[in-house]
């Protein structure tokens, strides 16, 4: 079994990394943009995500190992986040803010209020800060309130600063305009999940048990144990793309779910789907031990691309399915991604870079801090490693 030592050790680097360079101590909160060779761009705007990203991976970590220097980044990120991004006269949290702290793309993404959610979350478990528990507690009303689908179940996409409907749903420039998604519904589960640890609210765990079924019976596809990335506001599928990386994480958070609920039989079908999930996105592993961005079956085209989120992923994904099942190529391939991210993806000064080509040269002008890059996969890959082998003896 693989030394612990090594994942703590990385776990450190990934933290000193952002504690060192990430904070705008000229205009609060953290900078919105380094690249790859740590220049910082001090005017570049500052992302929602992101901020709710660092609190949740700053308190998760005090939460591991109690350093004040991790409570402080936290209580950073949580300041910031309450002054910054909260929008005060509709509610919600707008997507970006200036480098200054003032509103810049105010629409509402359910899935930048699910994460702020997550991170508050984390941190009331960190400092018992019951203002933020409220914070938190109020996101998940106004989730409730304006995008929960009562007549078919599930989460539309985004909204207007006023809640009023929006021409544009995407996330990014490479999604699907439709108004329901699996990215959306994973990380709205995600963050329920990790509230109702620390609030055990009725309506909360029937929202839970909601989204998993959302997931049984509309999202992942029964023919191939795939997620489906978009889907129309009828459940409707509209594209077949295969997320590796989506699928792989997919497959630990849905039982991560299952288990808050303590429901003996939701956790029990989940693990069968879990470990079905985890055999079907194998096929994205390559010989070098790592694993591919996505598949798009229509014009049989792989993307052979590895990001650094992807693989921290499947080193989760697939010790959970180890512990599991006990088999041992689960394991192996938990240990071949690993091998494959320290020799290509560990920064030489600090941070994962985002991700390479398949001839191993480095996507160029990607960033180590951005809109979406960020200390959460990785670091919460580590910190699931650890736990995960210590539980294993």
């Amino acid at each position: 079994m693989l030394d612990i030592a090594a994942f703590e050790q990385e776990l450190d680097r990934i933290l000193a990394y952002w504690i060192t360079y990430t904070p705008d101590h000229t205009n609060g909160g953290f900078f919105g943009k380094i690249d790859h060779d740590n220049n910082v761009y001090p005017e570049a705007p500052k992302g929602s995500v992101l901020n709710a990203r660092i609190l949740w991976s700053f308190s998760a970590a005090y939460n591991q190992n109690p350093k004040p220097v991790y409570l402080e980044m936290a209580k950073r990120s949580y300041d910031y986040i309450n002054a910054s991004f909260i929008d005060k006269k509709y509610g919600g949290v707008y997507w970006t803010v200036d480098f200054k702290g003032n509103p810049l793309d105010t629409k509402k993404q359910i899935y930048a209020l699910s994460f702020t959610i997550y991170g508050l979350s984390e941190y009331y478990k960190a400092c018992k800060d019951e203002a933020a528990l409220d914070l938190a507690k109020q996101l998940f009303a106004t989730i409730e309130k304006y995008s929960f689908d009562p007549k078919k179940g599930g989460y539309l996409e985004a909204f207007a600063q006023d809640w009023s409907e929006l021409p544009d749903l995407r996330l990014s420039d490479k999604d699907y305009n439709e108004k329901k998604t699996m990215n959306t519904h994973l990380h709205v589960l995600e963050a329920y999940t990790n509230l109702y640890r620390v609030w055990k609210d009725g309506f909360l765990e029937k929202q839970i048990r909601g989204l998993i079924r959302n997931f049984s019976d509309y999202i992942i596809d029964p023919k191939t144990n795939r997620l489906i990335l978009f889907l129309d506001e009828n459940w409707q599928p509209k594209a077949n793309i295969i997320s590796y990386g989506h699928d792989i994480e997919g497959s630990w958070l849905l039982l991560e779910a299952a288990e808050v609920l303590g429901d003996n039989t939701i956790i029990s079908s989940v693990k069968e789907v879990s470990v079905a999930m985890a055999r079907a996105v194998a096929g994205g592993l390559d010989k070098d031990g790592s694993m591919y961005y996505e598949y798009e079956p229509a014009q049989n085209h792989l993307n052979k691309q590895r990001h650094w989120w992807v693989q921290a992923e499947a080193m989760v994904g697939f010790l959970n399915a180890w512990q599991l099942t006990g088999e041992q190529q689960f394991y192996d391939q938990f240990e071949s991604v690993w091998y494959f991210t320290q020799k290509y993806i560990l920064a030489e000064n600090g941070e994962w870079v985002w991700g390479l080509n398949d001839d191993y040269t480095l996507m160029p002008g990607e960033d180590k801090a951005g809109l979406w890059k960020c200390p959460y996969h990785n670091s919460r890959a580590m910190m699931e490693i650890i736990n995960r082998l210590k539980a294993a003896g």
